[in-house]
């Protein structure tokens, strides 16, 4: 498959699949027993036939060569994307030992290949010509965000309210009151158009039940929010980056407005969070010639992977825009210029101590900034007492790793890699510690991503 240019590894196909599940049923169809009529092209199309649990088996077609992939599609009712049959065909192809051999692609994988790129290139085509559909009514559109504006102020402002008879009454007030009032609460935001203010309030009335030291922690983030409501009472004052910040915490849309940035981007890491009602993709970016790091979003409806996903460790060339806002890490995914290949591109680490002032430096154009990325040069994980920290072993300094690391898997991949020695880790570092999610051993070796 030349035209893909590289072979990923069994590591880069399973970073893509949505859940672990998903990775342990992909794993068990990596083999070539349940497939039939499986091919490849020279344009990056995989095809084949999957046995399932049915008379008639599964039709599963990739497209990787495509600037706009990698996209799946398989007959069976799965709703995860790549569903365990992508995975595996995947799989099987990643192995080289021919189970996926060259050939002419089946009618109904060709097209399907066909009428993917060509909806890509129209919808690539409409995007350089421009929608009139969005300015169509400007004063309308101004009237709307006006309207927006003044229930977000009017939630605001009774948010501020309901604070203050908090602190009044006493923080022990919260664990009597129970979670019902700060559910109450949230709906008036979601009823004021501020969904970021609501998803606040709900992160509140978990608080009380969350342990020992609960009063300390609701008192910060209730200063967190007051700031916040406070940053958009006054918003018309604040600096236009911080102003942005604050529009975007509050939950109001926006579009990719920086200059796009072509390079080729590293992708450092991907996972996903979910909640009842979204489950939301992180997908890590460092440009090679720009030296900036970049975090795409996507979302997938509750239960339903996000569609968007990249192979951790390969390289591909793309534009990127930023989104508003004072750290300006959010970005957008433009136009691909190539498949995603093979890579000895590692970003370049820092110390324990620059990683801390790092994000301190970041807090003063976004508060409410929970982490940074950062990549950690030379660092070994070290037990320490109950937990775990990363020790930097080029000075006397280490990292306490969050607990939400210490809960995952990866952290014992992490420990198995750098065997008391020296390994490149790229994460999360924030007020809570930092979270490794892939990591380079020492000298050459390929990326292992540990979430």
């Amino acid at each position: 498959m030349t035209q893909q240019g590289v072979r990923w590894t069994a590591d880069q196909v399973l970073a893509l699949a949505p859940d672990a599940a998903s990775r342990k049923a992909g794993s068990k169809l990596g083999a070539a027993g349940p497939w039939s009529e499986a091919g490849s092209s020279d344009e990056g199309t995989l095809w084949g036939l999957c046995k399932g649990s049915g008379s008639k088996p599964y039709q599963t077609v990739i497209d990787i060569a495509d600037a706009s992939g990698p996209a799946y599609k398989c007959s069976c009712p799965s709703r995860k994307f790549p569903c365990k049959h992508a995975l595996g065909l995947l799989l099987l192809w990643a192995g080289g030992d021919g189970a996926v051999p060259p050939g002419k692609a089946p009618d109904w994988a060709e097209q399907w290949t066909e009428g993917r790129r060509k909806r890509a290139a129209e919808k690539r085509a409409a995007g350089a010509g421009g929608s009139p559909s969005g300015s169509a009514d400007p004063e309308a559109a101004r009237r709307r965000a006006e309207r927006r504006a003044e229930r977000i102020t009017a939630g605001a402002t009774e948010l501020e309210q309901r604070l203050t008879d908090l602190l009044r009454g006493g923080l022990a007030a919260a664990e009597q009151a129970g979670y019902g009032l700060w559910e109450e609460t949230a709906a008036r935001m979601v009823d004021a158009q501020a969904p970021g203010l609501a998803g606040r309030v709900r992160e509140l009335g978990a608080i009380p039940a969350s342990g020992p030291g609960w009063p300390v922690r609701l008192l910060e983030e209730c200063a967190l929010l007051h700031l916040l409501d406070q940053g958009w009472l006054r918003r018309d004052g604040l600096p236009e980056g911080l102003a942005a910040t604050v529009r975007s915490r509050i939950g109001l849309p926006a579009s990719a407005d920086g200059p796009p940035v072509r390079d080729r981007w590293l992708v450092l890491a991907q996972y996903d969070t979910a909640d009842a009602r979204l489950t939301t993709r992180r997908i890590w970016l460092y440009g090679a010639e720009s030296e900036r790091t970049a975090l795409l979003l996507s979302y997938g409806a509750a239960g339903r992977a996000p569609e968007l996903a990249l192979p951790v460790g390969l390289t591909l060339e793309a534009e990127v825009s930023a989104y508003p806002g004072g750290s300006r890490q959010r970005a957008a995914l433009g136009e691909r210029f190539a498949a995603p290949t093979s890579t000895s591109i590692r970003p370049p680490g820092v110390t324990t101590t620059q990683a801390v002032a790092r994000y301190g430096d970041a807090l003063r154009a976004d508060p409410w900034l929970d982490s940074v990325p950062v990549t950690l040069d030379r660092v070994i994980p070290t037990p320490d007492g109950d937990s775990w920290q990363l020790a930097d072993a080029d000075e006397n300094a280490a990292l306490p790793l969050t607990p939400t690391a210490r809960s995952r898997p990866g952290l014992w991949q992490l420990v198995a890699l750098s065997g008391g020695t020296p390994v490149k880790v790229f994460g999360e570092c924030g007020h809570q510690g930092f979270t490794p999610l892939t990591a380079w051993p020492a000298g050459a070796g390929e990326a292992v991503q540990l979430c």
